[in-house]
């Protein structure tokens, strides 16, 4: 007995190669990793679409890894009208103007020591637990913090596929 992949994914299957790395790249802003898993289609099961991320996340050249990181917003500062974004970053919603104001600091002084936004699967994580990570991380070497954004950045985009083949299920 075979199984009939999930509408949504069925839907990215099958939708033009425009339509679909235009999907891609609101998951992740590499044009890299949305060309490689482009190039993929099509995917029995959402397990096979996530599983084929994570192994093109885990190859992305540092030039790709900046590219994606760059569709990223500051932590406590959502794109303006982006849900995605701010669903992400639902847990700085409730924050005090003392906690917001301490983010934006620790922000620019990781901006300053790495050169580069701070990346964070921050699903689910509090505004205390974000701040918390962002100064454990300001005394890494700039070879952890890569490791780190990676896997950070691999966790984002498995939340972020997951639900846009969810979509409209």
């Amino acid at each position: 007995m075979t199984i009939d992949p999930p509408p949504g994914l069925t839907r990215f299957n099958t939708s033009s190669d425009q339509d679909a790395l235009a999907a891609l790249g609101e998951v992740c802003a590499s044009t890299a990793w949305g060309s490689e898993l482009l190039a993929r289609r099509p995917y029995a099961t959402t397990d096979a679409l996530l599983a084929a991320g994570d192994a093109v996340t885990a190859a992305l050249t540092d030039d790709d890894l900046a590219e994606a990181m760059a569709g990223h917003p500051p932590i406590g500062r959502p794109k303006p009208g982006d849900p995605t974004s701010t669903r992400e970053q639902r847990g700085m919603a409730g924050a005090s103007e003392e906690l917001k104001a301490e983010m934006l600091a620790l922000n620019l002084a990781y901006q300053e020591t790495f050169g580069q936004v701070f990346l964070i699967c921050a699903t689910g994580a509090s505004a205390w637990q974000l701040r918390d990570a962002l100064r454990t991380r300001l005394r890494n070497t700039p070879e952890e913090e890569r490791v780190i954004v990676r896997t950070e950045l691999g966790r984002i985009n498995r939340i972020r596929l997951g639900r846009l083949v969810a979509e409209g299920e």
